[in-house]
């Protein structure tokens, strides 16, 4: 094992690991993003058992149990750029590392709910290849780490391939996303508080809809967390 650690080091010498955010060294206990990005994050402080601007998206939308997001959505800022790392250069250890830190956070409000499950909002499967993975799922596995709350991503699909949501007027978003949801598993799910998880809400159109579909299932409870609010 010391040998490793040694060659690691020595490796890292002159190919330093980078901050995913600011691209400066990673100091040797500090993963994917450094300490102070992640201290300079515009974290929102929100809870998903509290009232908060995310939870207020949904009043009289969908009967969820509370909504909140890790951080605000900063156009051109290096938490963007985060986004976009995640979501379209394979980056995945940014979506657990962040997860990770966004569990710590609020895992406690979660547990106090008795949520026992956290369902990553599906691609569709010709996305999803093409993608290589669900950013969601990354996201669903991190604050999984943290939480010790099973992900599971096979109990919900997405049966309709959309268009980007990029652009689109609130109407036309939820037009987009109308019936693109179905639970595979339903008597799984039965009776469980689920955390639903998506990278940005922004009019929340998306998780409204599989939110919709998963409260079809009796005895269901909803919450919802995502990444960013934009």
């Amino acid at each position: 094992m010391k040998l490793v650690k040694y060659f690691t080091d020595f490796f890292n010498l002159f190919y330093p690991e980078q901050c995913a955010a600011c691209r400066g060294k990673l100091l040797r206990q500090e993963k994917v993003i450094c300490t102070n990005c992640l201290l300079d994050m515009p974290t929102t402080g929100y809870q998903p058992g509290i009232e908060n601007p995310v939870s207020q998206l949904f009043w009289g939308r969908v009967n969820i149990e509370g909504a909140c997001s890790y951080f605000h959505f900063r156009k051109l800022s290096k938490y963007q750029h985060l986004l976009h790392q995640l979501k379209y250069n394979g980056r995945k250890d940014v979506g657990v590392e962040l997860g990770r830190q966004f569990g710590y956070i609020i895992g406690k409000s979660l547990h106090e709910q008795k949520v026992s499950v956290i369902i990553p909002v599906p691609l569709h499967p010709k996305r999803e290849r093409k993608r290589g993975y669900n950013q969601s799922t990354m996201i669903a596995e991190g604050i999984s780490v943290a939480t010790n709350i099973p992900v599971d991503e096979t109990s919900v699909r997405r049966v309709v391939s959309t268009t980007t949501q990029t652009k689109k007027t609130r109407l036309e978003r939820w037009q987009n996303v109308e019936n693109i949801f179905d639970i595979t598993n339903g008597q799984l799910l039965s009776n469980k508080h689920i955390l639903l998880i998506d990278d940005v809400v922004t009019t929340g159109a998306t998780l409204e809809a599989c939110a919709q579909a998963l409260l079809r299932i009796d005895g269901v409870k909803v919450s919802i967390a995502t990444l960013a609010q934009a």
